[in-house]
């Protein structure tokens, strides 16, 4: 009988457990990759859903990070435009 609860089939097609691999990254990376390696292996007719839930972790992560990035960008030009005001 099939164990399902820590270690079902579609967890163990691979070497390592995807959870072995994820716990590493940050939340929205490691569902994004959680949902492609496990892709239509619970449920073959749900593949097209996993994946589309795998973009939407990775969509996420970006979104994310082009906030931090601009924030960053704000915060600098905030500093240039201080600096250049306090020049003679």
């Amino acid at each position: 009988m099939e164990e399902a609860v820590n270690h079902p089939s579609h967890y163990m097609q691979f070497d390592a457990e995807v959870i072995e691999i994820v716990r590493h990254l940050d939340f929205d990376s490691g569902n994004a990759i959680k949902y492609i390696a496990r892709a239509g292996l619970k449920d073959p007719a749900k593949e097209l859903e996993d994946l589309r839930k795998a973009q939407w972790y990775l969509v996420d992560r970006i979104k994310m990070l082009e906030k931090k990035a601009s924030e960053k960008f704000d915060v600098g030009m905030q500093a240039l435009a201080r600096d250049m005001g306090a020049q003679p």
